[in-house]
């Protein structure tokens, strides 16, 4: 799909997508014969890791580093030349897992702003209804 497309899909501008291939961080699968890049469905799904992660404060680093480590596991093929060594299956392993622990303690760290917010919504409303119009 064209990157137009994928803007639509993913709900991301066309520029922050066009940065995010300029770090790396998504590269388009193909190429149109006239050279414009496209994008497979796994693109797409990348780029919502990406769109994911930076509401909860991760930086493009950050998000490198996981993409990274998941990109080695869901290449790790026992018995051929991608096969990775126990130790570092581990440690990819372990890295992911630290980014959801993280992810977690950031959701929930939002979900605490968000509850605060919604109380002071409702006291501003109770003050208007008790108001005198």
């Amino acid at each position: 799909m064209q990157i137009g497309e994928v803007a639509a899909r993913t709900e991301l501008p066309l520029r922050t997508i066009r940065q995010y291939e300029d770090s790396g961080l998504v590269v388009p699968s193909a190429a149109s014969p006239g050279g414009f890049p496209l994008y497979t469905d796994e693109d797409v799904s990348r780029l919502m890791v990406v769109r994911r992660m930076k509401p909860l404060g991760f930086t493009l680093d950050e998000t490198r580093e996981l993409l990274t480590a998941v990109d080695r596991l869901a290449a790790d093929r026992p018995g051929t030349d991608t096969e990775l060594d126990p130790g570092e299956r581990a440690a990819l392993v372990s890295r992911v897992r630290r980014y959801e622990q993280a992810a977690a303690e950031r959701v929930a760290e939002l979900r605490a702003q968000l509850t605060r917010a919604e109380e002071f919504a409702a006291s501003l409303r109770v003050r208007l209804t008790a108001a005198p119009a």
